[in-house]
C-alpha cells in the first residue's frame, strides 16, 4: 500500500506526534469525507506499507524524529512558494527558516526524496508574472543541489477558494494561455540552469516544447526506485482526470490544516477548523476526531503490498 500523509492537511508540520503514534500502534482510522459515518481502519504495519508520501510546507517538527520510521520507505512533497504572510498566513519566513529546513531534510534523506512544489501559481497585482519569474529563480538557485524535481501548477479557482480569497484581487491564469506559456518557459530555463527537472501537477496544458512533462506526485516509478522493487499500482480514480498519481490511502482530515493559506481547497472555514482542531489528541487513532461507536461503521481495509517482482534498484 501507499500511504499519503496528506493531501488534506499538513501532518508533518502540525500532527507529527500523532503520526508517529499511529506508526507505533500500526493502524489508523480515517473518516470518509463523503460518507461521514464510514470509517476505514488502515493497517500501517511495515510489511504492508510499500511507501509513505508526505506533503508539507514546513516538515521541521518531523525531521529529527525520522529514525522512528527507519523501517519504512518514504519521500516528501515540500511546498515552497514565493508568497508572503498575506497569502500563507502562518508559514514561517522562507529566508529565515524554510530554506534551511528544506536543506536539512535533503541532507538527511537525499535530494531525490525531497520534491519541491512551487504550487499553486496565482497571479495578483502584487504577485504578477515578473514577481514569479524573479522569485522562482531565487528559490531555485537556493535549492540547487538539494532537490532534483520541481512540480508546478496553476491555481484552480474553486468556489470555496473564491470565498477564502475574497480580499485578494487575482485573475484566473488558466484563461490566459500566453501568460502560462511565458512563465513556464522562464521556469524551464531556470530549472535547466539549476539542475532541477520541471513537471506540472494535474494540468491539461501541454508544455513539452519547454521540456516540462506531466508529473505523478504519487509516482510509481520514483517509489520503485526508492523501495527497490517494481510495484503494480493503478491510476488513482478518486483524483481529477488530469492527475497522474497512482492509488494511495490518505490518512489526513479536511479542515485541520493551520497554515492559513488563502488558496487552500482543504479548509472550508476558520470556524470549522477550530471545531476540528479542538478534538486533536496525539494518542487518538483518528485525526482531530472521535469515533461514535453507536453510529460509525468501521471498515477494515484489507492490507496488501504492491510488489510486482524483484528489481535491481539499489537506491
Amino acid at each position: 500500500m501507499i500511504i499519503s500523509a496528506s493531501r488534506r492537511t499538513d501532518i508533518p508540520s502540525y500532527y507529527s506526534d500523532w503520526f508517529f503514534n499511529r506508526i507505533k500502534e500500526k493502524y489508523v482510522y480515517v473518516r470518509n469525507p463523503i460518507n461521514i459515518r464510514q470509517v476505514s481502519k488502515i493497517n500501517l504495519s511495515e510489511e504492508f506499507v510499500d511507501c509513505i508520501v508526505f506533503w508539507s510546507k514546513n516538515p521541521e517538527p518531523m525531521i529529527d524524529k525520522l529514525d522512528l520510521i527507519k523501517n519504512y520507505k518514504y519521500y516528501f512533497q515540500f511546498t515552497l512558494t514565493s508568497y508572503g504572510v498575506d497569502i500563507e498566513k502562518n508559514i514561517p519566513s522562507k529566508k529565515e527558516k524554510i530554506f534551511d529546513t528544506f536543506k536539512k531534510l535533503s541532507d538527511k534523506i537525499g535530494s531525490k526524496k525531497v520534491i519541491w512544489r512551487y504550487d499553486p501559481i496565482m497571479i495578483t497585482d502584487k504577485y504578477d508574472l515578473d514577481y514569479h519569474k524573479k522569485y522562482f529563480e531565487k528559490i531555485a538557485k537556493t535549492l540547487n543541489g538539494y532537490t532534483e524535481r520541481c512540480i508546478i501548477s496553476f491555481m484552480d479557482v474553486y468556489s470555496k477558494v473564491k470565498i477564502n480569497m475574497k480580499e485578494v484581487k487575482f485573475y484566473d491564469i488558466n484563461k490566459d494561455t500566453n501568460s502560462i506559456i511565458e512563465l513556464s518557459k522562464h521556469i524551464s530555463e531556470v530549472g535547466k540552469v539549476c539542475n532541477i527537472k520541471i513537471e506540472t501537477c494535474a494540468e491539461e496544458i501541454e508544455l513539452k516544447d519547454f521540456g516540462i512533462e506531466h508529473a505523478k506526485c504519487i509516482d510509481d516509478k520514483l517509489i520503485s526506485e526508492i523501495i527497490g522493487y517494481d510495484i503494480n499500482a493503478k491510476k488513482d480514480k478518486n483524483q481529477r482526470l488530469p492527475c497522474g498519481c497512482v492509488e494511495s490511502f490518505d490518512i489526513g482530515a479536511y479542515n485541520t490544516c493551520l497554515s492559513g493559506c488563502v488558496y487552500c481547497y482543504a479548509n472550508y472555514s476558520e470556524s470549522k477548523i477550530k471545531e476540528m482542531v479542538k478534538n486533536y489528541d496525539k494518542n487518538s487513532p483518528i485525526l482531530c476526531d472521535t469515533i461514535d461507536e453507536n453510529n460509525d461503521k468501521i471498515v477494515d481495509k484489507k492490507p496488501y503490498v504492491l510488489k510486482k517482482e524483484q528489481s535491481i534498484f539499489n537506491f
